[in-house]
Order: C-alpha cells, then sequence, then structure tokens
C-alpha cells in the first residue's frame, strides 16, 4: 500500500531531524533550525510533528525495534553461535552505513529522552545487551568461542563497531560490504595470520 503524503512528509522531517541532532547535538537544534532544514514554516512543520521530544523519541525507538526485531530473528536461526553474533555486528554496521544519522542519534541523544520514555529505552538495551551476552556465555560453552569474560567481550564488540557512524562516509574508497567483511574479520579471527 502506498504511504500517505502525511507519512511521507513526516519521514522527511524525521530524517533531517536526525542529521541536525547528530551535527548540533539534540540541545542545540531548535525547531526553528529544523522548519529552515526542511523548507517549512514552522506552522506547517507542526502540522506533522508535535515537538522536538517527539521527533526523538521515534529515531531512538525506531532504531531499538530494528536492533530487537532482528535479535529475535537471529536467535530463532538454526545456525552456530558464532554465525548468529556476526549477523548482529553485522546489523549494527549496516545499519551506521544506511541510516548513520539515526543509529548517532539513538547512541548519543536518548539521554534527552522525557523520563517514562527514556526508562522504556534503558529497558530496551538493557534486555538487548544481556542477549548478547547471553549469546557470548553459550558459544564459550559450546566451545565455538574462547574462554573470555562475556561482559568485556560484549562491550568490546559494541564499542568497537561505534566508530563507523562517526568516521564511514561513501566516498572514504570502502564500500559497506568491505567495511563490514573487514570488522567482522578483525573481531572473530584477528590481525594476526595463523601460522601454517
Amino acid at each position: 500500500m502506498a504511504k500517505k503524503k502525511k507519512d511521507i512528509r513526516r519521514e522527511f522531517i524525521i530524517e533531517e531531524a536526525a542529521k541536525l541532532f547528530k551535527e548540533k547535538g539534540f540541545g542545540g537544534t531548535s525547531m526553528r533550525d529544523l522548519a529552515e532544514q526542511v523548507g517549512m514554516d514552522a506552522a506547517t512543520m507542526y502540522h506533522y510533528i508535535s515537538s522536538k521530544d517527539e521527533i526523538l523519541k521515534t529515531i531512538c525507538f525506531d532504531i531499538a525495534h530494528t536492533y530487537i526485531t532482528q535479535l529475535t530473528e537471529i536467535e530463532q536461526a538454526p545456525q552456530p553461535i558464532t554465525q548468529k553474533l556476526k549477523a548482529l555486528i553485522g546489523l549494527h554496521i549496516r545499519l551506521m552505513t544506511t541510516k548513520g544519522p539515526a543509529v548517532s542519534v539513538a547512541n548519543n541523544d536518548w539521554k534527552f529522552l522525557s523520563p517514562e520514555p527514556l526508562q522504556e529505552f534503558k529497558n530496551l538495551r538493557s534486555r538487548y545487551e544481556k542477549k548478547l551476552a547471553s549469546f557470548i556465555e553459550q558459544g564459550v560453552q559450546a566451545g565455538e568461542l574462547q574462554e573470555v569474560n562475556a561482559s568485556v567481550a560484549l562491550f568490546t564488540l559494541l564499542s568497537a563497531v561505534r566508530w563507523v557512524e562517526l568516521w564511514w562516509k561513501p566516498n572514504r574508497g570502502v564500500s559497506p560490504e568491505e567495511l563490514e567483511n573487514t570488522i567482522l574479520t578483525i573481531l572473530f579471527k584477528g590481525l594476526e595470520k595463523e601460522k601454517p
């Protein structure tokens, strides 16, 4: 079914807001800035969006739900734990190359959510991190992964892909596929070549 014009306009406003929030920060971006960015006067824009808080909530929860949905699908897939972890890390990388500004906002500006959505967002993050940590623990028990501290491994993996949102651009000479393959190789095999 085709999207309504109002929905398309709203999505456009949210995408442009993500770019501005990434560039100036949530606190440093005004609704006037956003209206200028999207080429509308404030009154027209309020027809599509009620507040800056609503925009932030939409961005943060869209990204969070993408992660949770993918996590559920990957968890149910009949494949080894290592493959599941690689799929999840691959998802992080692909989201950063396709929705970089929104991922950046969800990673950095979530703390500006109002109290109720803030708590819900924290719960989603915690649930996701616990499930990822349990994948690592299962991988260790199954003999697929090195015997490591699951929390340290978890935050090393997540931190190891965070820089992508800051560094990667299409003109860097690194395709999204090469980026993903290189990061996964380093994270799961290391830099050092095994000697024959």
